[in-house]
């Protein structure tokens, strides 16, 4: 086939499931052609060596990528993200017409950033069949900054009228399911298909010397957070748990974000001497950092919008067969228990979360190992490339009728 994908983000940023989605698929012999922006996550402003223009195209072999100009200015600002979403979806809707016109079926990797280029595009190309992979139905973005909910409710109008109008619309996340159907997706289009991580990084390691002594270890159980502290973490509940158990185990926290500075004042306050921060490393570093640690700590607030969201540091820690303690609800919870791959309790319970780290640090090592197998055996069988790809390449084929779809799996579509 002909596939078009369209995604706000794509490589060199860090977008590995646009990105290893569209080199899969030309590998698989479809042409794909990519139409996004020009590279300048997360900070904002674009990559040094790129220059915004018109008509910059590269070509390999089945595949294309056509990148248009967007707004960037490195705001942070409610006004400023809806500046670079507005002046995206124009830019993507003029390229769209001649760039994917002909394509049999389009691929749009659902962000709130691409929702009103997404609704721009489908009007406009009209017959060619989308396939939405949503990753965020929280259309608030930060609305209420600017002290209203204008932004919201545009955004939400957008998005439903997208839902609508796309022919199958996959879903990253079990309880996303209801949130995208209550916001006007068609129940008998949604699929899940969940996300992978980035498999050339993220697969078992063997911890090198310099990790071990990164990580540190004292003789004390030692779990690790990598990654964002920020407000949707809720790390502070973390924190309070360790400071409960100082001479049990350490708490390694790699990473940086808005709320860190305030992470790092409860930790002094409370005298947490076994809570250490680590800064942010490269990506490749980390399964190294997994391996030195005992498991990994995926952290979600209690958030009603969070509940139907799945991490993606919870699927790089089972591609790396590093055992789980989660501190969430939803989706997050239930997927380490099924593939009872560590241990779980409810978010912003910090007496809860101290039990489980004394849990955790009295379970001999064998028996991590073995819950790190478990995890690692689930995220090949429902969260890996080939399996996500698979799902998706169906659910394309599905949309420009070139499968017919089983009468069961019409009946059970989650």
């Amino acid at each position: 086939m002909k596939i078009g994908i369209l995604s706000y983000h794509f490589p060199p940023e860090p977008a590995f499931i646009p990105g290893s989605l569209a080199e899969e698929l030309a590998a698989r012999g479809h042409e794909v052609r990519v139409l996004t922006g020009f590279p300048d996550y997360p900070g904002g402003h674009v990559y040094p060596g790129w220059r915004q223009r018109w008509h910059h195209e590269t070509h390999s072999e089945r595949l294309s990528v056509r990148r248009v100009p967007r707004y960037s200015s490195g705001a942070t600002s409610t006004g400023g993200r809806m500046a670079s979403y507005l002046s995206f979806a124009g830019s993507a809707t003029l390229t769209a017409r001649r760039f994917l016109g002909d394509v049999d079926a389009l691929y749009v990797f659902q962000l709130p950033a691409t929702t009103f280029a997404a609704a721009g595009v489908l009007r406009l190309l009209g017959r060619v069949p989308a396939v939405l992979h949503v990753q965020d139905v929280w259309a608030r973005d930060g609305a209420d900054d600017a002290g209203d909910g204008r932004w919201a409710a545009r955004m939400g109008a957008a998005m439903a009228r997208v839902y609508r109008a796309a022919a199958r619309v996959a879903v990253a996340a079990p309880s996303m399911r209801d949130l995208v159907v209550a916001a006007g997706a068609d129940p008998a289009r949604v699929r899940l298909v969940l996300n992978w991580t980035d498999e050339r990084i993220f697969h078992p390691a063997t911890p090198g010397a310099a990790a071990r002594q990164l990580v540190g270890r004292n003789g004390r159980c030692v779990v690790m957070h990598a990654g964002t502290i920020g407000a949707r973490q809720g790390l502070e509940t973390a924190v309070r748990a360790a400071a409960a158990l100082d001479r049990t185990m350490e708490l390694v926290l790699v990473g940086s974000g808005a709320d860190e500075r305030r992470v790092r004042g409860l930790a002094a306050d409370l005298g947490a001497g076994n809570v250490r921060f680590v800064e942010r490393r490269s990506p490749v570093d980390m399964p190294e950092l997994y391996a030195a640690a005992d498991y990994q700590l995926v952290m979600l607030r209690d958030l009603p919008e969070l509940r139907g969201m799945v991490p993606g540091k919870l699927q790089a820690a089972l591609s790396c067969a590093a055992p789980v303690v989660a501190s969430a609800g939803g989706d997050t919870a239930e997927l380490v228990e099924r593939a009872r791959a560590g241990l779980s309790c409810p978010p912003e319970d910090w007496a809860a979360l101290a039990d489980r780290f004394w849990l955790a640090a009295t379970i001999p090592p064998p028996t991590r190992a073995e819950m790190g197998r478990r995890g690692r055996e689930a995220y090949l069988r429902e969260m890996s490339l080939p399996a996500g790809v698979d799902r998706i390449e169906r659910l394309l084929l599905e949309a420009a009728g070139r499968v017919t779809e089983p009468v069961e799996q019409r009946r059970n579509f989650a």
